[in-house]
């Protein structure tokens, strides 16, 4: 195989050790493909297992905070950049469109208008086309979901900080050990998932935000069985 460059070798190299072997042992070569491939998903089934059960009660009150919101009128934004983007996506469109007898809530991904991300980072900086988003459309009682993986992302920053200062309620899902978003006073509730490897990261995430989207529905759910009493949250996780 080759690439654009060494660099892209090397990088390529170090995934897939094997497709670099230069080894003409065709069947000893999808051995070690069929082995990788079974290493990555258990790898990932630890890992999503690990964040579950440390989380498992942080899940549960996020999720019921965000009912709340949901419950007395308030909407979601949601953000990210590159692969996140598309999760963060992916996040409002779950809760836009929930199935079942599940109604539709309000969600919107702040990466969705790109007149007003060109416009601002044309004309501003790309550190603030988030944070810009929340201080016009952002109300108390609303929610903001950034999804980084390194946690350092400065418009995820800045439009955490701009979010907790409006009093929206602020989710924060990050990789590695949280980076500057595990610093920040204005998340009220950050998942982090422990791994070195952004494959690994992003798709524990996709768990962690489905996770939350479900447990959140729930809730609404009991919120509509018993009027005017908090549902028994403790049994969601069950």
């Amino acid at each position: 195989m080759t690439g654009s460059g060494n660099g892209d070798n090397g990088a390529m190299a170090a995934l897939y050790p094997f497709l670099y072997s230069g080894s003409s042992d065709l069947d000893g070569v999808l051995a070690e493909v069929r082995q990788s491939t079974v290493d990555k998903v258990h790898e990932i089934v630890a890992l999503r297992r690990s964040v579950a059960e440390r989380d498992a009660q942080r899940l549960l009150d996020c999720a019921a905070a965000m009912a709340d919101c949901f419950d007395v009128g308030g909407k979601l934004f949601a953000f990210g950049n590159g692969g996140s983007s598309t999760d963060a996506a992916e996040l409002a469109n779950l809760f836009l469109n929930p199935g079942g007898e599940h109604r539709a809530l309000p969600a919107v991904t702040l990466t969705a208008d790109v007149a007003v991300l060109t416009a601002l980072s044309n004309d501003v900086s790309f550190d603030v086309v988030y944070a810009r988003q929340i201080a016009a459309f952002g109300r108390r009682g609303d929610v903001a979901v950034g999804l980084s993986t390194s946690g350092n992302s400065e418009n995820l920053v800045r439009a955490f900080d701009e979010a907790g200062r409006r009093g929206l309620l602020t989710v924060g899902i990050a990789g590695y050990d949280g980076g500057k978003m595990a610093e920040l006073d204005s998340i009220d509730h950050l998942f982090v998932v422990p791994s070195a490897s952004v494959h690994r990261i992003q798709e524990a995430q996709t768990t962690v935000y489905h996770a939350l989207w479900e447990l959140t529905l729930d809730a609404l759910s009991a919120y509509r069985a018993h009027p005017g009493q908090q549902s028994d949250r403790t049994s969601l996780l069950e």
